[in-house]
């Protein structure tokens, strides 16, 4: 065995880890300045359940769509409760279980907030990657979530938000994002 190699390896291994929590971190609060008035988990927990089936909102189903616990799942939804957000109702499949629905202030907060971020926060965070760099940083880290043998069961579908945004919204979005990305 080359004991080097392997402690390099080691070496890159906790460099990684501790590099990926660091990004995490620093993602999540920056987010949390695009997403007012919700957090970038409470968002990212709404645009979890919008991609479920509506019979489908279990907490259990929308933490395994983020990679979360259930207990950590049940806190954001609470809070996503109280802030009057979502709403939660008993599961016509299963007694034991509720299903989490946005309300429409939820929607509404979730389609202001989508502007800020998928135009703002995305082109911000990752202006200094091109196309071939963000589709190999998300293949290798689709790669680090199967460590476990669990496909990630993602947000890669569209989700269609009835009457969010006309063409002439979206197609100005895409403009502002495309200006803003390109003026860094």
């Amino acid at each position: 065995m080359d004991y080097d190699k392997e402690f390099n390896l080691l070496y890159l291994m906790e460099q990684v880890y501790s590099c990926l929590i660091s990004v995490s971190n620093k993602l999540q609060a920056t987010g949390d300045k695009y997403c007012e008035p919700l957090t970038s988990r409470q968002y990212m927990t709404a645009l979890a359940i919008l991609h479920l089936p509506e019979d489908e909102t279990t907490i259990n189903n929308i933490a395994g769509k983020l990679g979360a616990t259930k207990q950590n799942m049940t806190q954001l939804v609470n809070s996503l409760c109280k802030k009057g957000f979502a709403q939660i109702i008993p599961s016509p499949k299963d007694k034991r279980a509720v299903n989490v629905h946005l309300t429409e202030s939820g929607l509404k907060t979730l389609t202001d907030c989508g502007v800020s971020v998928s135009i703002d926060f995305m082109a911000d965070t990752f202006k200094a990657f091109d196309e071939e760099e963000l589709k190999t940083l998300w293949k290798l880290l689709k790669k680090l979530y199967r460590f476990d043998g669990v496909e990630l069961d993602g947000l890669e579908e569209n989700v269609n938000v009835p009457n969010a945004f006309s063409d002439e919204e979206i197609k100005s979005a895409i403009d502002r994002f495309s200006n803003r990305r390109n003026t860094f």
